[in-house]
Protein backbone atom coordinates (compact mmCIF):
# COMPACT_ATOMS: atom_id res chain seq x y z
CA UNK A 1 0.00 0.00 0.00
CA UNK A 2 2.84 2.25 -1.34
CA UNK A 3 0.31 4.64 -2.52
CA UNK A 4 -3.39 4.85 -3.39
CA UNK A 5 -6.28 7.41 -4.41
CA UNK A 6 -9.89 7.59 -3.80
CA UNK A 7 -12.00 10.51 -3.51
CA UNK A 8 -14.25 8.80 -0.59
CA UNK A 9 -13.98 6.47 2.07
CA UNK A 10 -15.27 3.06 1.38
CA UNK A 11 -15.00 0.12 3.03
CA UNK A 12 -12.21 -1.36 1.41
CA UNK A 13 -10.13 2.01 2.00
CA UNK A 14 -10.96 2.37 5.60
CA UNK A 15 -9.95 -1.74 5.80
CA UNK A 16 -6.43 -0.33 4.50
CA UNK A 17 -5.94 2.81 7.13
CA UNK A 18 -7.14 0.24 10.37
CA UNK A 19 -4.73 -2.40 9.08
CA UNK A 20 -1.62 0.49 8.77
CA UNK A 21 -2.69 2.06 12.00
CA UNK A 22 -2.98 -1.43 13.98
CA UNK A 23 0.53 -1.94 12.69
CA UNK A 24 1.75 1.43 14.18
CA UNK A 25 0.18 2.05 17.03
CA UNK A 26 1.10 -0.68 18.65
CA UNK A 27 5.11 -0.55 17.62
CA UNK A 28 7.13 0.54 20.52
CA UNK A 29 10.13 1.99 18.62
CA UNK A 30 11.29 4.27 17.37
CA UNK A 31 9.79 6.92 19.85
CA UNK A 32 10.28 10.08 20.45
CA UNK A 33 9.45 11.30 23.65
CA UNK A 34 8.19 14.86 24.81
CA UNK A 35 9.48 14.97 28.38
CA UNK A 36 10.83 17.35 30.96
CA UNK A 37 12.82 15.24 33.69
CA UNK A 38 12.31 16.34 37.37
CA UNK A 39 15.54 13.99 38.17
CA UNK A 40 16.81 10.49 37.23
CA UNK A 41 13.26 8.55 38.47
CA UNK A 42 11.60 9.85 35.30
CA UNK A 43 14.02 8.63 32.87
CA UNK A 44 11.65 5.59 31.97
CA UNK A 45 10.46 3.42 28.80
CA UNK A 46 7.61 5.02 26.77
CA UNK A 47 5.32 1.87 27.36
CA UNK A 48 5.74 3.12 31.66
CA UNK A 49 5.23 6.69 30.77
CA UNK A 50 2.14 5.85 28.83
CA UNK A 51 0.94 3.02 29.44
CA UNK A 52 -1.81 3.30 26.31
CA UNK A 53 -0.05 5.53 23.48
CA UNK A 54 3.47 4.30 23.84
CA UNK A 55 3.17 3.07 19.98
CA UNK A 56 2.76 5.33 17.09
CA UNK A 57 6.49 7.90 17.36
CA UNK A 58 4.87 9.80 19.71
CA UNK A 59 2.57 10.24 22.44
CA UNK A 60 0.01 12.70 20.74
CA UNK A 61 0.14 10.28 17.19
CA UNK A 62 -0.72 7.11 19.00
CA UNK A 63 -3.61 9.66 20.42
CA UNK A 64 -5.31 9.93 16.86
CA UNK A 65 -3.95 6.35 15.86
CA UNK A 66 -6.50 5.32 18.63
CA UNK A 67 -8.97 8.06 17.47
CA UNK A 68 -9.14 6.74 13.69
CA UNK A 69 -9.14 2.94 14.67
CA UNK A 70 -12.19 3.52 16.99
CA UNK A 71 -13.92 6.06 14.01
CA UNK A 72 -13.27 3.37 11.05
CA UNK A 73 -14.81 0.73 13.97
CA UNK A 74 -17.88 3.01 14.18
CA UNK A 75 -18.40 3.22 10.36
CA UNK A 76 -17.54 -0.12 9.17
CA UNK A 77 -18.16 -2.36 11.84
CA UNK A 78 -17.61 -5.54 9.59
CA UNK A 79 -14.44 -4.81 8.02
CA UNK A 80 -11.99 -7.42 8.20
CA UNK A 81 -9.31 -5.23 10.81
CA UNK A 82 -12.20 -4.76 12.94
CA UNK A 83 -11.84 -7.32 15.19
CA UNK A 84 -8.31 -6.85 15.56
CA UNK A 85 -9.20 -2.51 16.07
CA UNK A 86 -11.91 -3.82 19.09
CA UNK A 87 -9.00 -6.56 20.57
CA UNK A 88 -7.00 -3.25 20.89
CA UNK A 89 -9.50 -0.82 22.11
CA UNK A 90 -10.58 -3.48 24.73
CA UNK A 91 -6.63 -4.05 25.71
CA UNK A 92 -6.01 -0.54 26.40
CA UNK A 93 -8.79 0.78 27.49
CA UNK A 94 -9.07 -0.20 31.28
CA UNK A 95 -8.78 1.42 34.37
CA UNK A 96 -4.83 0.88 35.63
CA UNK A 97 -3.75 2.04 31.68
CA UNK A 98 -5.77 5.11 32.13
CA UNK A 99 -4.30 6.06 35.68
CA UNK A 100 -1.21 5.02 34.34
CA UNK A 101 -1.73 7.71 31.79
CA UNK A 102 -3.11 10.63 34.51
CA UNK A 103 -0.46 10.13 36.48
CA UNK A 104 2.13 10.78 33.85
CA UNK A 105 0.17 13.61 32.50
CA UNK A 106 -0.29 15.01 36.29
CA UNK A 107 3.71 15.55 36.82
CA UNK A 108 4.29 19.18 37.65
CA UNK A 109 6.70 18.97 35.22
CA UNK A 110 4.35 18.17 32.87
CA UNK A 111 2.24 21.04 32.45
CA UNK A 112 2.61 21.73 29.16
CA UNK A 113 2.39 18.27 27.65
CA UNK A 114 0.65 17.82 24.97
CA UNK A 115 -0.01 21.47 24.62
CA UNK A 116 -2.49 22.19 22.56
CA UNK A 117 -2.35 19.59 19.64
CA UNK A 118 -2.23 16.41 22.11
CA UNK A 119 -4.98 17.58 24.01
CA UNK A 120 -7.03 18.35 21.12
CA UNK A 121 -6.52 14.68 20.05
CA UNK A 122 -7.43 13.13 23.23
CA UNK A 123 -10.73 15.17 23.25
CA UNK A 124 -11.57 13.90 19.97
CA UNK A 125 -10.42 10.35 20.81
CA UNK A 126 -12.80 10.70 23.91
CA UNK A 127 -15.96 12.26 22.08
CA UNK A 128 -15.33 9.29 19.56
CA UNK A 129 -15.38 6.98 22.17
CA UNK A 130 -18.95 8.05 23.29
CA UNK A 131 -20.93 7.18 20.12
CA UNK A 132 -19.98 3.49 21.20
CA UNK A 133 -21.95 0.92 22.58
CA UNK A 134 -18.78 0.00 24.84
CA UNK A 135 -17.40 1.30 28.07
CA UNK A 136 -14.05 2.71 26.26
CA UNK A 137 -15.40 6.30 27.00
CA UNK A 138 -16.45 6.19 30.65
CA UNK A 139 -12.99 4.69 31.25
CA UNK A 140 -10.85 7.00 29.56
CA UNK A 141 -13.48 9.97 30.80
CA UNK A 142 -10.82 10.42 34.22
CA UNK A 143 -8.20 11.50 31.53
CA UNK A 144 -10.07 13.35 29.22
CA UNK A 145 -11.53 15.39 32.04
CA UNK A 146 -8.31 15.97 33.03
CA UNK A 147 -7.32 17.28 29.36
CA UNK A 148 -10.80 19.67 29.23
CA UNK A 149 -9.48 20.67 32.75
CA UNK A 150 -6.55 21.62 31.55
CA UNK A 151 -7.80 23.19 28.26
CA UNK A 152 -10.58 25.54 30.79
CA UNK A 153 -7.56 26.85 32.69
CA UNK A 154 -4.81 27.60 30.10
CA UNK A 155 -7.17 29.67 27.87
CA UNK A 156 -7.66 32.43 29.96
CA UNK A 157 -4.18 33.10 29.89
CA UNK A 158 -3.42 32.27 26.63
CA UNK A 159 -3.09 36.33 25.22
CA UNK A 160 -2.26 35.54 21.88
CA UNK A 161 -2.69 32.94 19.34
CA UNK A 162 -0.41 30.46 18.20
CA UNK A 163 -0.90 30.97 13.77
CA UNK A 164 1.81 28.20 13.15
CA UNK A 165 1.51 25.34 10.92
CA UNK A 166 2.40 22.58 13.29
CA UNK A 167 1.47 21.23 16.73
CA UNK A 168 1.21 24.79 18.48
CA UNK A 169 -1.65 26.21 15.83
CA UNK A 170 -4.13 27.12 18.65
CA UNK A 171 -6.74 27.34 15.53
CA UNK A 172 -6.71 23.70 15.10
CA UNK A 173 -6.51 22.85 18.97
CA UNK A 174 -9.83 24.67 19.13
CA UNK A 175 -11.83 23.57 16.33
CA UNK A 176 -10.79 20.15 17.57
CA UNK A 177 -12.10 20.65 21.06
CA UNK A 178 -15.45 21.85 20.39
CA UNK A 179 -16.25 18.49 18.76
CA UNK A 180 -16.06 17.08 22.09
CA UNK A 181 -17.26 19.97 24.05
CA UNK A 182 -20.77 19.35 22.13
CA UNK A 183 -20.18 15.81 22.17
CA UNK A 184 -20.42 15.66 25.99
CA UNK A 185 -22.55 19.17 26.52
CA UNK A 186 -19.76 20.41 28.25
CA UNK A 187 -21.38 24.47 27.91
CA UNK A 188 -18.53 25.77 29.55
CA UNK A 189 -15.86 24.86 27.79
CA UNK A 190 -17.95 25.37 24.65
CA UNK A 191 -18.48 28.85 25.55
CA UNK A 192 -14.62 29.51 26.13
CA UNK A 193 -13.37 27.89 23.20
CA UNK A 194 -16.36 30.57 21.10
CA UNK A 195 -15.23 33.29 23.04
CA UNK A 196 -11.53 32.80 22.15
CA UNK A 197 -11.62 32.37 18.72
CA UNK A 198 -13.84 35.22 18.34
CA UNK A 199 -11.66 37.37 20.31
CA UNK A 200 -8.52 35.73 18.42
CA UNK A 201 -9.93 35.80 14.69
CA UNK A 202 -13.05 37.49 14.35
CA UNK A 203 -11.07 40.82 12.92
CA UNK A 204 -8.68 38.80 10.80
CA UNK A 205 -9.25 39.98 7.07
CA UNK A 206 -7.00 39.81 3.81
CA UNK A 207 -5.14 37.00 4.85
CA UNK A 208 -1.51 36.76 3.56
CA UNK A 209 -1.08 32.94 3.58
CA UNK A 210 2.13 32.93 4.01
CA UNK A 211 2.81 29.48 3.71
CA UNK A 212 3.79 26.39 3.64
CA UNK A 213 6.75 26.58 5.98
CA UNK A 214 9.09 23.90 6.05
CA UNK A 215 7.47 21.10 8.31
CA UNK A 216 3.69 22.69 7.78
CA UNK A 217 1.09 19.75 8.31
CA UNK A 218 -1.26 22.53 8.87
CA UNK A 219 -2.88 25.52 6.91
CA UNK A 220 -2.78 28.57 9.87
CA UNK A 221 -5.04 30.33 7.30
CA UNK A 222 -7.80 27.57 6.42
CA UNK A 223 -7.18 25.74 10.23
CA UNK A 224 -8.27 29.37 11.46
CA UNK A 225 -11.08 29.49 8.49
CA UNK A 226 -12.10 25.56 9.87
CA UNK A 227 -12.10 27.07 13.37
CA UNK A 228 -14.58 29.88 12.81
CA UNK A 229 -16.82 27.58 10.62
CA UNK A 230 -17.52 26.17 13.65
CA UNK A 231 -18.07 28.11 16.38
CA UNK A 232 -19.36 30.76 14.21
CA UNK A 233 -23.66 30.72 12.80
CA UNK A 234 -22.85 29.97 8.97
CA UNK A 235 -24.31 33.17 7.85
CA UNK A 236 -22.01 34.76 9.97
CA UNK A 237 -19.53 32.55 8.62
CA UNK A 238 -19.75 33.27 5.23
CA UNK A 239 -19.48 36.92 6.11
CA UNK A 240 -16.56 36.80 7.90
CA UNK A 241 -14.77 34.12 5.07
CA UNK A 242 -15.18 36.92 2.42
CA UNK A 243 -13.41 39.14 4.37
CA UNK A 244 -10.75 36.54 5.36
CA UNK A 245 -10.42 35.34 1.70
CA UNK A 246 -12.09 37.66 -0.42
CA UNK A 247 -9.95 36.52 -3.73
CA UNK A 248 -10.70 32.95 -3.37
CA UNK A 249 -12.89 32.55 -6.64
CA UNK A 250 -10.03 33.63 -8.36
CA UNK A 251 -7.34 31.09 -6.60
CA UNK A 252 -5.41 33.52 -4.58
CA UNK A 253 -3.70 33.85 -2.54
CA UNK A 254 -2.05 31.25 -4.88
CA UNK A 255 -0.38 29.03 -2.11
CA UNK A 256 -3.39 27.89 -0.86
CA UNK A 257 -4.60 26.49 -4.16
CA UNK A 258 -0.78 24.79 -4.91
CA UNK A 259 0.32 20.96 -3.26
CA UNK A 260 3.69 21.71 -1.37
CA UNK A 261 6.90 19.66 -2.67
CA UNK A 262 8.05 16.84 -0.86
CA UNK A 263 11.25 16.53 -1.67
CA UNK A 264 11.99 13.90 0.69
CA UNK A 265 9.81 11.89 2.41
CA UNK A 266 12.28 9.78 4.93
CA UNK A 267 12.91 13.31 6.56
CA UNK A 268 10.19 13.42 9.44
CA UNK A 269 9.95 17.70 9.14
CA UNK A 270 9.78 17.66 5.31
CA UNK A 271 7.46 14.17 4.94
CA UNK A 272 4.74 16.94 7.41
CA UNK A 273 4.17 19.02 3.86
CA UNK A 274 1.97 15.40 3.17
CA UNK A 275 0.14 16.26 5.69
CA UNK A 276 -0.54 19.86 4.59
CA UNK A 277 -2.53 18.31 1.61
CA UNK A 278 -4.20 16.47 3.37
CA UNK A 279 -5.11 18.76 6.17
CA UNK A 280 -6.33 21.45 3.79
CA UNK A 281 -8.02 19.00 1.73
CA UNK A 282 -9.81 18.30 4.91
CA UNK A 283 -10.39 22.06 5.55
CA UNK A 284 -11.65 23.70 1.88
CA UNK A 285 -14.42 20.35 1.81
CA UNK A 286 -15.70 21.72 5.24
CA UNK A 287 -15.43 25.37 4.39
CA UNK A 288 -17.38 24.40 1.11
CA UNK A 289 -19.89 22.91 2.77
CA UNK A 290 -20.51 26.31 4.50
CA UNK A 291 -20.66 28.39 1.52
CA UNK A 292 -23.42 29.35 -0.70
CA UNK A 293 -23.93 26.92 -3.36
CA UNK A 294 -24.12 29.96 -5.44
CA UNK A 295 -20.81 31.29 -4.20
CA UNK A 296 -17.99 31.21 -7.12
CA UNK A 297 -15.89 30.51 -4.04
CA UNK A 298 -17.38 27.30 -3.15
CA UNK A 299 -16.56 25.15 -6.40
CA UNK A 300 -13.09 26.79 -6.06
CA UNK A 301 -12.83 25.47 -2.42
CA UNK A 302 -13.89 21.74 -3.34
CA UNK A 303 -11.57 21.84 -6.70
CA UNK A 304 -8.59 22.83 -4.32
CA UNK A 305 -10.04 19.91 -1.72
CA UNK A 306 -9.83 17.35 -4.78
CA UNK A 307 -6.29 18.71 -5.85
CA UNK A 308 -4.67 18.26 -2.39
CA UNK A 309 -6.38 14.95 -1.30
CA UNK A 310 -4.90 13.26 -4.90
CA UNK A 311 -1.46 14.61 -3.90
CA UNK A 312 -1.32 13.68 0.01
CA UNK A 313 -3.37 10.19 -0.43
CA UNK A 314 -0.62 8.71 -3.09
CA UNK A 315 2.07 9.35 0.09
CA UNK A 316 -0.23 8.10 3.24
CA UNK A 317 2.34 4.94 3.38
CA UNK A 318 5.50 4.04 2.23
CA UNK A 319 7.95 5.58 4.85
CA UNK A 320 7.42 5.17 8.48
CA UNK A 321 7.98 9.26 9.39
CA UNK A 322 4.47 10.03 7.16
CA UNK A 323 3.25 6.17 7.43
CA UNK A 324 3.10 6.62 11.47
CA UNK A 325 0.07 9.21 11.23
CA UNK A 326 -0.84 10.84 8.36
CA UNK A 327 -4.17 8.27 7.89
CA UNK A 328 -5.67 10.06 10.31
CA UNK A 329 -5.59 13.13 8.70
CA UNK A 330 -6.71 11.12 5.32
CA UNK A 331 -9.87 10.06 7.51
CA UNK A 332 -10.34 13.76 8.35
CA UNK A 333 -10.72 14.65 4.33
CA UNK A 334 -12.09 11.89 3.36
CA UNK A 335 -15.05 12.44 5.58
CA UNK A 336 -15.60 16.15 5.45
CA UNK A 337 -18.33 17.58 3.94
Amino acid sequence: MSSFSASELTPDLAAKFARLTLGHVTKPYPYKLDQVLAGDEDVLPPRVLHPIFHGSFDWHSCVHGHWQLARLLRRFPDIAPAAGVRDLLNANFTAQKVAGEVATFSRPAARGFGRPYGWAWLLMLAAELERHDAPWAATLRPLAEAVADRLMAFLPIATYPIRTGTHFNTAFALALASEYAAQVKDEALSALITTHARAWYLADTGAQAWEPSGDDFLSATLAEAECLRRVLPAAEFRTWFARFLPETARRQPATLFTPPTVSDRTDGKIAHLDGLCLSRAWCWRSIATALDVADPASAVALAAADDHLAAGLAHVAGDYMGEHWLATFALLALEAG
